[in-house]
């Protein structure tokens, strides 16, 4: 019996520095502090691009496109996601959603989750509904909670055309 749906993972995380802007799925997040990375440092595009990618059982992202070549210094995510969108639909899958969680202490997030499903749906041709997006805090604890950087968890599931 063949598989319809596959169901990826995708993990991603990154250091907040001073002189960064802070960009997170897409939007720009008015904060002292950015995401430092080779590209934009999207860590929510990165997370979401892991999942789909493992999802139709593909390489992560890092392997397509690596922090050691230099035409993707400062790239914005939002188009590595383009190219992964991409890169699923040439194996014959659709995304069917996707679910994130942000573990971050400060800033609050919420208010930019409108933008955010907007910016992503559009990249990646799903309808805002099917895109879920959460924030959490670790109350104060680790790298995420003494606010040195952020963690994303994403999952997504696709379905075989």
């Amino acid at each position: 019996m063949k598989a319809n749906f596959r169901i990826g993972f995708g993990f991603d995380a990154h250091r907040l520095v001073k002189h960064r802007k802070f960009i997170l799925g897409g939007a720009e997040i008015k904060y002292e502090k950015g995401l430092l990375g080779h590209s934009d440092a999207d860590v929510l595009c990165h997370s979401i691009g892991d999942a789909l990618l493992g999802a139709a059982g593909l390489n992560d992202i890092g392997c397509y496109f690596p922090d050691t070549d230099l035409k993707y210094q400062g790239i914005p995510s939002l188009k590595i996601l383009t190219k992964v969108s991409s890169m699923i639909l040439k194996q014959g899958y659709r995304i069917v959603n996707i679910d994130s969680v942000i573990v971050c202490q400060e800033p609050k997030l919420n208010p930019y989750f409108p933008k955010m499903k907007k910016v992503l749906s559009k990249t990646l041709k799903v309808n805002q509904s099917h895109i879920g997006l959460k924030a959490k805090t670790t109350e104060g604890m680790g790298f995420t909670g003494s606010r040195e950087g952020i963690a994303v968890y994403t999952i997504a599931l696709l379905e075989k055309r």
